[in-house]
């Protein structure tokens, strides 16, 4: 990943990346009324940012790109507290994205890949079928339209999402890439922070039932883990100077 960009290139990259970061935590929303679940693609932003560009850029664009979009959506009162988590949060996968522990064979790498892939893939499926499936409020644009479009998640999407994670982590780990479990374990640990991080804003400062976000949170993280790791490899298949620069 990135380590020695110029500053100048630094200000750029991260002048695009913080807008970036709150388009899309603004674009496109899932919302289930049935379990209150939601879920948009601000947290791929912030795992992309992160992975390519490091900790300093991670971390301004996903805490300020972030709260700036909840100010935009109208939930002033989330926008310090998400300042700091998701600040935190990129600033953590983009500091470990760039470490690898050290195991003394491929085969120690493979195994790690395939627990940490069924892990992912085994709460995919879990969440996502208990609280992302039914009847699901879709909405794409800015602003929000006030009408949103009706579409029905059966739970066996998720199963299936689940089983194509494990499948797919599990063959990028087997014949291509045995560290690649690394960067899966790199999420968990940051969305986990903003896991904890909402918590216990809404518990101790909101005074809302805060247990209840911690699924929703954790699928929120699933589906960043998901969409943003096979994005960043594109871009540094694409791109190779970023890993060497």
């Amino acid at each position: 990943m990135s380590r020695t960009l110029r500053p100048t290139i630094q200000l750029a990259i991260t002048a695009i990346f913080t807008p970036l970061v709150t388009v899309a935590t603004m674009i496109f929303s899932i919302y289930v009324p049935s379990t209150r679940g939601f879920f948009n693609i601000g947290e791929t932003m912030v795992y992309i940012t992160a992975l390519l560009f490091g900790p300093l850029i991670g971390s301004f664009a996903g805490g300020v790109g972030s709260m700036v979009a909840d100010v935009l959506l109208g939930y002033s009162y989330y926008a310090p507290a998400t300042l700091v988590i998701k600040a935190c949060e990129g600033g953590i996968v983009g500091f470990l994205g760039r470490k690898r522990p050290k195991f003394s064979s491929n085969f120690q790498w493979k195994a790690f890949t395939f627990a940490v892939g069924l892990v992912a893939g085994v709460l995919l499926g879990y969440v996502g079928s208990l609280y992302y499936s039914g009847t699901v409020e879709l909405y794409l644009g800015i602003p929000a339209p006030e009408n949103p479009t009706l579409i029905f998640i059966p739970p066996e999407f998720w199963y299936a999402l689940g089983a194509l994670a494990v499948l797919s982590v599990t063959l990028m780990g087997f014949a291509f890439e045995p560290e690649f479990g690394w960067l899966i374990l790199v999420i968990f640990v940051g969305g986990l922070e903003m896991v904890i991080g909402y918590f216990l804003y809404q518990q101790f400062f909101l005074g809302v039932a805060a247990i209840a976000e911690i699924p929703i949170n954790i699928g929120q993280m699933l589906i960043g883990l998901i969409v943003s790791i096979p994005v960043v490899r594109a871009v540094l298949r694409a791109l190779p100077s970023l890993k060497a620069s």
